[in-house]
C-alpha cells in the first residue's frame, strides 16, 4: 500500500470525515459572465493571511514604547536580514487588504448578493471591512515617525468632537490628554490583540454563512450552469493568490516601506499631513464643509455625516426591499453610484492636491 494510502487509512479510521467530504465534492459554484467578481473574496481572505504571516515576524523584533518603537522598526530594516522585506510585505498587504476589500463589497452591492437570505452576510462583510481600517488605523502608529504621529493626533482630535462621548473615546485612544507612549501601547495590543480577536471571529462566522447558504447569482443571471468549487473552482482561485502573492512581493521589493524621521511631540505639525488613502475621503469631507454650518460646527456634522453613511452601507438590505422593488432598488442604487463616486473623486482629489501643492 503506497504511503498517501496509509496516511488516508489512518485518518479515516480515527476521524470520521465523510460529511465534510460530501459536502466538498457536491459544493458548486455558479458560472455566469459575473463569477469573475467572486474571487476577490478569496484575494482578501490571502491577503489578510500574509498580514497575519508577516505580522508575527515583525513582532518578534517591535517594542512597544514611545523610547523603543521607532529604533526597533530601524533596527528590523536595516541589520535584519530580510527584515526590510517583511515590513514592505506587511505594510502593502495591509492596503491590498483594504484595497480588495472595497472592491468584494462594491460588487455585492452592484450584483444584489445582500438580498435575502443573504442580510446577515451582508453585515459581517460590512463589518469585516471597518475592522481591516481600525487595523490601519491603530497599525499607522506603531513605528513613531513623525506622519504617524501627527495623522494620528489629528485622527483623535476629530474622534474628541462627538458630543458626550466624544471626549471619552478621545481618551481612551490616547490614554490622556495628548498622543505619547500610552497611546502607542494600546494601539499596540488593540492592533495585535482585540482586532485579531474579533477580526477571526467573524470571519469565520462569514466564512460559515457563505458555505451553508452559497455563492449568490445576480437576478439577471437566468443560466443554471454551475463548475465544482473543488478542484475546479479552487485550482483558479490558487491560481489567483499566486498573482496577488506576486504582486505584493513585486511592489514590496521595488517600492518598499520608508520609516522617515521619529516622532518629535513638541515639534510643530508638518504641513501637508494626511492620513492614510483609505481615510482621505473622510479628511477631505473636513476640508469641504465650512468651519460653522447653520450654527453647528462643521467637524459635528462631518463626523455624523460620516457615521449615518456607515449605518446605512449596514442597513443596505433592509432598504433595498423586495416588496418594493421597483422604487427602492433604483434609489438604493443610485445612492450607491453616488457614494461611489464621492469616494473615488474625494480620494482621487485629495491624492491630486498633495502631489501638486
Amino acid at each position: 500500500m503506497r504511503l498517501q494510502d496509509r496516511l488516508a487509512a489512518f485518518f479515516r479510521a480515527r476521524y470520521q470525515l465523510g460529511g465534510l467530504i460530501e459536502f466538498t465534492s457536491h459544493k458548486t459554484v455558479p458560472l455566469h459572465r459575473h463569477t469573475i467578481w467572486y474571487y476577490w473574496g478569496g484575494a482578501t481572505l490571502l491577503l489578510i493571511g500574509v498580514q497575519i504571516a508577516s505580522g508575527l515576524l515583525l513582532l518578534l523584533y517591535y517594542r512597544p514604547s514611545a523610547e523603543t518603537a521607532f529604533e526597533s522598526v530601524r533596527f528590523l530594516m536595516t541589520r535584519v536580514e530580510f527584515g526590510w522585506l517583511v515590513r514592505s510585505v506587511h505594510a502593502w498587504a495591509a492596503n491590498l487588504a483594504i484595497f480588495s476589500a472595497m472592491v468584494h463589497l462594491a460588487s455585492t452591492f452592484f450584483l444584489k448578493a445582500y438580498r435575502p437570505p443573504r442580510e446577515l452576510t451582508w453585515v459581517s462583510g460590512v463589518c469585516l471591512l471597518f475592522l481591516l481600517m481600525g487595523f490601519g488605523f491603530t497599525g499607522y502608529l506603531l513605528p513613531w515617525n513623525t506622519l504617524a504621529f501627527f495623522a494620528t493626533k489629528v485622527g483623535t482630535e476629530i474622534a474628541g468632537v462627538v458630543p458626550y462621548v466624544g471626549p471619552l473615546t478621545q481618551t481612551l485612544l490616547r490614554g490622556g490628554s495628548d498622543v505619547g507612549d500610552l497611546t502607542l501601547t494600546r494601539f499596540f495590543w488593540l492592533h495585535i490583540a482585540v482586532l485579531p480577536v474579533g477580526l477571526l471571529a467573524l470571519m469565520g462566522l462569514h466564512l460559515f454563512m457563505i458555505q451553508l447558504q452559497g455563492m449568490s447569482k445576480p437576478l439577471s443571471v437566468k443560466d443554471e450552469r454551475s463548475i465544482p468549487f473543488f478542484p475546479n473552482f479552487f485550482l483558479r482561485d490558487l491560481l489567483v493568490w499566486v498573482i496577488v502573492l506576486g504582486v505584493i512581493l513585486g511592489l514590496a521589493v521595488y517600492w518598499p516601506a520608508t520609516l522617515g524621521d521619529k516622532a518629535d511631540p513638541f515639534a510643530p505639525t508638518p504641513v501637508g499631513i494626511q492620513p492614510e488613502w483609505y481615510f482621505l475621503w473622510m479628511f477631505q469631507t473636513l476640508k469641504l464643509i465650512p468651519g460653522h454650518l447653520f450654527g453647528i460646527e462643521g467637524e459635528l456634522i462631518a463626523v455624523a455625516s460620516t457615521t449615518a453613511a456607515a449605518g446605512l452601507l449596514v442597513l443596505v438590505p433592509w432598504l433595498d426591499q423586495p416588496a418594493r422593488r421597483g422604487r427602492s432598488h433604483w434609489m438604493v442604487w443610485a445612492a450607491g453610484v453616488l457614494a461611489m463616486a464621492y469616494v473615488i473623486g474625494t480620494t482621487g482629489y485629495a491624492v491630486w492636491t498633495s502631489a501638486h501643492p
